[in-house]
């Protein structure tokens, strides 16, 4: 996707913040130095800004100047922060963190799953799971049929906040998806384990799924 002008200038600046260019507590440049440095309006440089605060990647106040948070106050369900972090490179915290997070969100949702799960939730799965196959099989985007899958359940799970909570963890788990994919025979070795899931689900078996 092509994006704006507004767009390359929060890619710019919030991708240097995530690398570490600027160190938390640290000021970003001044609007006018940005201006001149990424080719800019004011107008453009202050929407950026407004849209890395929403990030939580920085804060800005009189005599202050915008100052870079600490990470732990980065929205990390925002697929930008993520693209960037994968840019400068997945850290032990970063991927520890998130296995964490999969370990105690996805089990709990697939035991939901089981319960709940209408036809038409997992007509969408299994859609997605022929997808996966035909990827091993014949090549292809494996990725993308594997979160279709993964958000299929976590919707399946009937939960409002899960529901929501798929939309946020897509990014986190595309990433979790393509580490994956990249061990050797590792779409093949998963598919197996993504069936048996599904098929307990259909056969409402909430501690096997």
């Amino acid at each position: 996707m092509i994006k704006n002008v507004h767009g390359n200038t929060v890619d710019h600046l919030g991708a240097a913040i995530v690398a570490g260019h600027y160190a938390p507590g640290a000021s970003i440049p001044p609007e006018p130095l940005l201006c001149e440095e990424l080719g800019v309006s004011r107008t453009v440089v202050r929407e950026a800004v407004k849209s890395l605060i929403a990030k939580g990647l920085v804060s800005a106040g009189p005599k202050v100047g915008t100052r870079v948070l600490s990470e732990h106050q980065w929205n990390w369900f925002d697929p930008d922060i993520i693209a960037w972090q994968a840019q400068a490179g997945l850290t032990p915290e970063f991927l520890r963190d998130l296995m964490d997070l999969r370990r105690v969100v996805e089990p709990a949702a697939m035991r939901l799953a089981a319960q709940r799960a209408m036809p038409e939730d997992i007509a969408f799965v299994e859609e997605a799971y022929a997808g996966m196959a035909r990827a091993v099989k014949e090549g292809g985007d494996y990725v993308t049929h594997d979160l279709r899958f993964h958000q299929g359940l976590l919707r399946a799970s009937r939960n409002r906040m899960l529901m929501q909570m798929s939309k946020a963890l897509g990014a986190l788990l595309h990433t979790s998806f393509e580490l994956a994919t990249k061990k050797k025979d590792g779409p093949a070795r998963s598919l197996p384990l993504h069936r048996a899931v599904l098929d307990a689900v259909i056969a409402h078996q909430p501690a096997k799924a």
